[in-house]
């Protein structure tokens, strides 16, 4: 399985190399070369060309999906260092802090088109197909995203609220990244949807688990700053969970922690572990992440494909949930 994932990355990163290379006007492409050598775990492309695979295909020819998934997917990226003023990205630094604020609006516009210009390399009926999800999709991303920002500065999110957010802002691409390796690979309707629901609901799982990591991850495998979502008084699962199961006394304690902005964190974060550990917040979280999982395997049963290649969606979706980074 793992065999399987590794060479579908190295066939999807050779792939990419040949596509960003160094094109004129400089400033224009270099940041944007520069964004998609950084790497990343290349989730997306590689469930793409996965599912290409399941579905009969080789997955060659669903490269350029693929490639449009990714080059999408780092554009956002790019716009979201923007708006959260991050200075880095993958522990390198961010587009409009290497460059300037103009260049990182400039270079994303670019890749937002270069991702849509890579659908004219398939057939006029796989080329609509693709658009229209991926414009469905795009515009979800920017609704959960909108929805991430105006929650900020709102202390009423409730759970739902905080589930269709995270399900817009990365859950949608997920399962777009599969349906479009369903399309390419010209299976009916029906998987097309069914491999559709099983990325969204197995994204749902992701993001989740990304939220207890940030608190609860090995400082070692984990790639960001652990605690970040503290420092930055974020509104995880964990946190909504959290005020959801203190009493009053210890509901007003976290509010109040997650209402200052610190020179120092380590004993803000350390507290704030403790009310997510005793509060049951950190099993409710790991729980609702193990639901969306078993959901996700649900639909598997209803997809008309070999149940070997099922065991291999099933060892995906596992591996993702017990993953440490």
């Amino acid at each position: 399985m793992m065999q399987n994932i590794l060479s579908y990355q190295s066939a999807f990163t050779d792939y990419l190399e040949g596509y960003a290379s160094p094109k004129e006007p400089e400033n224009l492409y270099s940041p944007i070369h520069y964004i998609l050598q950084l790497g990343g775990k290349r989730l997306r492309p590689v469930l793409t060309l996965m599912t290409a695979e399941i579905f009969g295909i080789d997955y060659n020819k669903a490269l350029d999906a693929a490639l449009s998934i990714e080059v999408f997917h780092n554009f956002s990226l790019v716009h979201d260092d923007i708006m959260d003023d991050a200075p880095l990205r993958r522990g390198q630094q961010t587009v409009h802090e290497k460059w300037d604020l103009n260049t990182g609006i400039l270079s994303g516009d670019a890749m937002l088109i270069m991702a849509y210009q890579l659908f004219e390399n398939y057939n006029p009926i796989t080329f609509q197909a693709l658009a229209k999800l991926f414009s469905k999709t795009a515009l979800e991303v920017c609704e959960g995203q909108q929805y991430d920002v105006d929650f900020e500065t709102r202390d009423d999110v409730t759970i739902p609220e905080y589930l269709k957010m995270i399900e817009y802002k990365t859950a949608v691409l997920v399962g777009a990244a599969m349906k479009m390796g369903a399309i390419v690979a010209e299976t009916s309707e029906e998987n097309q949807n069914n491999i559709y629901q099983f990325g969204r609901l197995l994204g749902i799982a992701f993001q989740l688990q990304d939220d207890y990591l940030d608190a609860f991850g090995d400082p070692e495998t984990f790639g960001k700053q652990v605690g970040g979502d503290i420092i930055e008084n974020k509104k995880t699962y964990l946190y909504l969970k959290a005020l959801a199961f203190l009493d009053k006394k210890d509901r007003i304690q976290l509010e109040q922690l997650f209402s200052v902005q610190l020179d120092d964190n380590s004993d803000k974060i350390e507290t704030v572990k403790q009310y997510f550990i005793t509060s049951g917040s950190a099993k409710a979280t790991q729980d609702a992440i193990k639901e969306y999982t078993e959901e996700a395997f649900k639909v598997l049963d209803t997809l008309s494909i070999a149940d070997d290649k099922k065991s291999l969606l099933k060892t995906f979706g596992t591996s993702l949930m017990t993953r440490s980074v």
